[in-house]
């Protein structure tokens, strides 16, 4: 790039502080992909040969090995994986090779890279959220018919059945897949054909090249090509909100695990110890995931903060984009990964559960709503229960157990029921709405989701 412009030498500090393939490697495949569709196009428009087609084929292909393989050398002078690949490329063929860039610049190169690299990705993403869906709707199926505590403000609020606590977790995941499918649908357009940022006098075919690297329709302004980042922030927010759910996911394996809590069992292939106290069996895959969810958070803010006072159209600037997303997408896929199999072995401890689940409690809106069958004003039904409960609190009597005098004096309409009032079973069967968790419901939901996830 430097012959005929430069007459000195580049410094050794700029190469070091500009060269990029050193993390943008990782996009060779994908720029092979792109040059050879790229020569099938300079062949048809008649700039090539149909051998020297063939050459720089097979010579793509053979470095495409190569660096598979490991033995392919990258040079930090040729700044990044483009260059690399077709400086080498032009080693070993000659002047084809350097026919190659005809009509394309790299401004367009990478961008169309980086977005065949990110459809793919979003694929194996999607992919990594079923294998989750998956083990937490075998952990569901597994305990199906278990109550436990259902929270708010992290304090007791309704007993809920364990798998209904599970399954919110898989509608979560499920739209951070729509999420997913969503920003592969908008960054399956593709740039190359854009050049520098106003295309080339020497015109190629761009639809041919499109649907030979499977993109759904090319993009419709040179400028916007070669500079659009949207479809990398959309994946990064994708990803942060994902970080979001697992990070909310692995405080509830904190939590249950805990001695207080009790309500689940880790198994030893996914905790670890203490360098001191030997009892320990800590929780460390649920710490990491909340811990690295501060990184998918992070890479989004990053890559917003590089474009938000970009001129048209490429900028330097955005060579930082690759590595935020790189990050992102790596700690995503192994999150995905360990917090799956994580679920996958976790034990639900039924009897702690549903120790908690008997809670009377528990069952003071139910309390309220049968006063409400009574015709007595919610609000009103609300303060009767609320003086029950503070009485129960007081005294340390258990709900289900206050003198029948306190009732007869404060709701005498549940008197004759009162006893069969407290039955966390009858209050499951009813919550026949859509959503709630009456067992038909939650069985319902689990077969939807098996049949969906298989």
């Amino acid at each position: 790039m430097r012959h005929g412009r430069f007459e000195e030498s580049m410094s050794t500090l700029l190469r070091d502080y500009g060269e990029s393939v050193s993390f943008d490697w990782r996009l060779y495949r994908h720029d092979i992909r792109g040059s050879i569709a790229h020569a099938g196009a300079l062949r048809r428009a008649g700039y090539l040969s149909t051998e020297e087609l063939d050459a720089i084929e097979s010579g793509l292909k053979q470095i495409g090995t190569e660096i598979e393989a490991g033995t392919f050398t990258f040079s930090k002078d040729l700044e990044d994986i483009h260059m690399n690949i077709e400086k080498e490329l032009t080693r070993r063929i000659g002047d084809a090779g350097a026919k190659l860039h005809t009509a394309r610049s790299r401004n367009d190169q990478v961008a169309t890279d980086f977005r065949l690299y990110l459809k793919e990705e979003s694929v194996l993403i999607g992919d990594g959220i079923r294998v989750l869906q998956r083990a937490l709707v075998g952990l569901a199926t597994a305990n199906e018919g278990v109550l436990m505590p259902g929270y708010t403000h992290l304090q007791r609020g309704q007993p809920v059945p364990v798998a209904h606590h599970l399954l919110a977790y898989v509608e979560m995941l499920e739209r951070d897949h729509g999420r997913l499918a969503d920003a592969a649908e908008r960054m399956d357009e593709m740039p190359l054909g854009s050049g520098a940022l106003a295309g080339s006098t020497l015109v190629l075919d761009r639809e041919s090249m499109a649907r030979e690297l499977g993109f759904a329709r090319v993009t419709q302004n040179s400028l916007d090509g070669v500079s659009d980042r949207d479809f990398a922030l959309e994946l990064l927010s994708a990803l942060a909100i994902l970080g979001m759910h697992l990070s909310r996911l692995s405080e509830d394996v904190v939590l249950w695990t805990t001695t207080e809590f009790g309500f689940a069992r880790l198994s030893d292939r996914h905790a670890t110890g203490s360098s001191l106290m030997p009892q320990k069996k800590n929780p460390d895959i649920a710490e990491l995931t909340r811990g690295k969810t501060g990184r998918l958070y992070g890479n989004l803010f990053r890559l917003l903060t590089v474009l938000k006072g970009l001129p048209m159209t490429y900028n330097r600037d955005l060579q930082e984009d690759k590595e935020a997303v790189f990050d992102s997408i790596d700690t995503a896929r192994m999150a995905l990964a360990v917090t799956a199999e994580m679920m996958e072995a976790l034990q639900i401890n039924r009897e702690a559960v549903n120790r908690a689940a008997a809670d009377p409690a528990l069952l003071a809106t139910d309390l309220a709503d049968e006063l409400v069958r009574h015709q007595v004003p919610f609000r009103r039904a609300h303060d009767i229960v609320g003086k029950l409960a503070a009485e129960s609190a007081r005294t340390g009597v258990p709900l289900d157990r206050l003198p029948e005098e306190l009732i007869r004096e404060l709701c005498p309409e549940l008197l004759a029921d009162w006893n069969a009032l407290f039955d966390p079973v009858r209050s499951m069967k009813a919550r026949g709405a859509v959503g709630a968790p009456s067992p038909d419901r939650v069985s319902a939901r689990l077969s939807h989701w098996t049949k969906v996830l298989s």
